[in-house]
């Protein structure tokens, strides 16, 4: 039972999804008693077992079908030989409850300086799975943030390739400079993640999303960053910057569309 522990840690930890199966009751000859586990993972790999045979079968397909899902179910299974499915003829009845691993959203913070110092904690206490990327092993480390998931000691050149971005990926550039900043906005540009803010004044926007268009990036793509970043709620220090920031992640998360966007400078 521990392994399957460790294994959805695991699991949680890396932003992946699976599906829990438990039996809950189990009657007559059924192959496992209540309280019997398995993970099924989106791969379709498993960790544990709840009887093997047909039913598993079923129980993986019900299970990667529901990946995404934030929906519990409670499947039973008549293996008395009454409904006459083969592989199901061992006696018994056994209910299985199916429970979706929702992986958290991962926020990729570009640039491990002071104000995203104050992002990262701020952000997992929201739940938002922290990845602080920075090419300065001096700021990029787990002293200065004990509570990211990952760090990535890397060049921000190239990084959009590496990148897994979907609709849970939440992207915040705050590096130390417009050139960085520039450098990873045009490789993320476009990517599909849910949500890309870069940090700055309008000027110095206005600046990057020039070089960009020169560059060929679309009008389309760049109204889709949120830029200057955060909810407008008259920061001034880093720590308040950092909780305007997370403030509109939030919003954007719970409304299920990017948020609107302010004209105000950070």
């Amino acid at each position: 039972m521990l392994e399957i522990y460790q294994a959805i840690a695991n699991l949680v930890a890396r932003g992946g999804r699976g599906v829990v199966a438990t039996v809950i009751a189990s009657r007559g000859g059924a192959p496992r008693s209540a309280g019997a586990k398995m993970l099924v993972r989106e791969d379709n790999t498993i960790v544990g077992t709840i009887g093997g045979g047909n039913v598993e079968h079923l129980i993986r397909q019900k299970a990667v079908a529901m990946m995404g899902s934030t929906e519990v179910e409670v499947v039973n299974f008549d293996l008395s030989g009454e409904e006459e499915s083969p592989g199901m003829i061992c006696g018994g009845q056994m209910d299985v409850l199916l429970e979706p691993i929702v992986a958290p959203e991962t926020l990729y913070l570009f640039g491990a300086g002071h104000v995203s110092r104050y992002i990262a904690p701020v952000a997992k206490m929201v739940e938002f799975r922290v990845v602080v990327i920075d090419d300065r092993p001096e700021y990029a480390n787990s002293d200065y943030f004990p509570r990211a998931d990952d760090i990535w000691v890397e060049s921000f050149e190239g990084l959009g390739r590496k990148l897994d971005l979907d609709d849970d990926a939440y992207l915040v550039i705050v590096t130390r400079g417009h050139v960085h900043d520039y450098t990873v906005l045009k490789d993320v540009l476009g990517k599909g993640a849910r949500y890309i803010g870069m940090i700055g004044s309008r000027r110095k926007r206005d600046l990057v999303y020039q070089q960009l268009k020169e560059d060929g990036a679309s009008q389309a793509d760049l109204a889709k960053v949120h830029s200057p970043i955060g909810l407008d709620i008259k920061a001034e220090t880093p720590e308040e910057i950092a909780v305007s920031i997370v403030a509109e992640l939030i919003r954007v998360r719970n409304e299920g569309s990017p948020a609107r966007r302010k004209d105000w400078a950070v």
